[in-house]
């Protein structure tokens, strides 16, 4: 049973940076695709990365382009979600999840409890 795990969410201040962590059990994340979506309070689900590991097709949302980035350590079995030059509106509950939408529509298969990243506004 595939089991996600994320970590690093932390408050921070407009213009900082954090790393999210996503390690799975249960699987592995070689052929997996995996990514991140957020979700704030009052607002609906909101994809902000997607990697499919086996054509190296990716997606960012159109709102952390140019901010955020990914890297992966495969025999970690864990995927890095860079976040750069955080704003308020960064602030939701961070969740990865296996598989995820390589679009800005689309479903998501399963995800862990996720991590909180909050940015003083």
């Amino acid at each position: 049973q595939v089991h996600i795990m994320e970590s690093g969410g932390e408050l921070v201040l407009p213009g900082e940076s954090l790393r999210l962590s996503c390690f799975i059990s249960g699987g592995s994340i070689e052929n997996a695709v995996i990514g991140w979506f957020r979700q704030a309070p009052g607002k609906e689900r909101e994809g902000v990365f997607c990697t499919s590991s086996n054509d190296g097709r990716t997606y960012f949302g159109d709102s952390v382009k140019g901010r955020f980035t990914f890297s992966r350590d495969d025999a970690k079995n864990t995927i890095y979600l860079h976040l750069n030059n955080l704003k308020p509106e960064d602030t939701a509950v961070y969740y990865c999840a296996i598989p995820c939408s390589l679009s800005a529509t689309g479903g998501y298969g399963i995800w862990g409890q996720g991590t909180q990243v909050t940015v003083y506004s």
